[in-house]
C-alpha cells in the first residue's frame, strides 16, 4: 500500500509542474499592467517604475519563471500587490470557508443522491423513477449560480429565513449562513449522484450473482444493499471524486452570489485586480486539491475492489 501511494504521488509531480508553468504563462499573457492596476491610471511614471522594480516585473521572463518556481516549491507565496498582506495568510483565512462549504454540499449530496438513485432503480419506469429523471435532468441543466440566485431571492429576500450575505460568527450563526450556499451545490450533486447510482445499480441488478442470491431465498433488502449496491460502489466512487472537484469549482460562483468569503471570491477579486501572487497561489491550491482528491479516490478503489490490491 505504501509503495502504491508513493507511486501515485510521484505520478502527480509532472502534473503539478505543468500546472505551475501554465499558471505563470497565463498571468503574463493577459493584457494589462499590474502596476497600473495597483497604483491607478493617474500614477506617476516614477512610482510605476519603482513598483515594477520592487516586485521583479522588470526581470526577464525566464528569470521571473525561475523565481516563481522556487517560491512555489518552498511554499513562499509572497505578498499581495494590492494590500501588501502575505498571500499565505490570506489563503489560510479564506480556506476554511471553502472547505466547510464543500464538505457540507458533498455530504448533503451523498445523503440525498444515493437513496433517491436506489429508489429510482427499484421503481424503474414507474412514477418515482420518472419524477427522479425529470429532477436529475433539471439538475444537469441549471447552472449553480442561477440556482443560488433563485434560492437567495426566495428564501432570503422574500421570506427572510436566511441571511443575504456573509459567513456568520460562531458555530450556530455560521451554520445558518451555510444552509443556502450548501443547498445550492448539494441539489446539483443529488441529481448527479442519484442518476449515477440508478445507472450503476440497474446494471448490477441484472447480473447472475443477484439472481442467484434471490433464488437462494435471500431477503430483498440484503440482495439490494449487501450484494447489488456494494458492487455498484466502484463507479459511484468515481462519480464522488468528480462531484467533489465540481463542488470546489462551483464554490467560486456560489461564494460570489452569496457574497461569502472563501478561496473562490478571493481568486476572482485577485484576477480583476491583476494581483499575480494571489492568483498564482490560489490556482496552485486548487490544483493540489485535485491531485489529493484523485489520490484519495484511487485509495478508495483499492479498498472497494480487491482485484486492484492483488494487481
Amino acid at each position: 500500500m505504501t509503495r502504491y501511494i508513493l507511486t501515485r504521488l510521484l505520478d502527480a509531480v509532472p502534473t503539478m509542474l505543468l500546472v505551475l508553468t501554465l499558471v505563470f504563462l497565463a498571468m503574463r499573457v493577459l493584457p494589462g499592467d499590474p502596476a497600473l492596476a495597483a497604483l491607478g491610471d493617474g500614477a506617476q511614471p516614477e512610482a510605476i517604475a519603482q513598483f515594477r522594480e520592487r516586485f521583479g516585473l522588470n526581470d526577464p521572463l525566464w528569470l521571473q519563471y525561475l523565481h516563481f518556481m522556487r517560491d512555489m516549491l518552498t511554499f513562499d507565496f509572497g505578498a499581495s500587490l494590492m494590500s501588501g498582506e502575505r498571500v499565505a495568510q490570506l489563503l489560510v483565512s479564506n480556506l476554511g470557508y471553502t472547505v466547510e462549504l464543500t464538505i457540507a454540499a458533498v455530504l448533503l449530496g451523498i445523503m440525498g443522491g444515493i437513496p433517491l438513485g436506489v429508489m429510482a432503480a427499484l421503481n424503474r419506469n414507474r412514477a418515482p423513477d420518472a419524477g427522479f429523471r425529470v429532477f436529475s435532468l433539471l439538475g444537469y441543466a441549471i447552472p449553480d449560480f442561477y440556482l443560488g440566485a433563485v434560492l437567495l431571492i426566495v428564501f432570503s429576500l422574500s421570506l427572510g429565513w436566511f441571511p443575504i450575505s456573509g459567513a456568520g460568527d460562531g458555530f450556530a450563526d455560521r451554520m445558518h449562513h451555510l444552509v443556502l450556499p450548501a443547498l445550492t451545490l448539494a441539489l446539483l450533486k443529488v441529481a448527479f449522484l442519484g442518476r449515477l447510482t440508478r445507472t450503476a445499480l440497474l446494471e448490477v441488478l441484472g447480473r447472475d450473482f443477484v439472481r442467484t442470491a434471490r433464488a437462494k431465498g435471500a431477503r430483498e433488502n440484503r440482495v439490494i444493499y449487501r450484494h447489488a449496491l456494494r458492487n455498484a460502489l466502484l463507479p459511484l466512487s468515481t462519480g464522488l471524486g468528480l462531484s467533489i472537484l465540481s463542488t470546489l469549482s462551483g464554490s467560486v460562483a456560489v461564494e460570489l452570489v452569496f457574497n461569502r468569503p472563501g478561496l473562490g471570491k478571493l481568486l476572482i477579486t485577485a484576477i480583476t485586480e491583476r494581483d499575480y501572487p494571489i492568483v498564482q497561489a490560489g490556482v496552485v491550491v486548487f490544483a493540489a486539491a485535485v491531485v489529493v482528491v484523485n489520490l484519495l479516490m484511487e485509495l478508495v478503489y483499492v479498498i472497494i475492489d480487491p482485484r486492484i490490491r492483488v494487481q
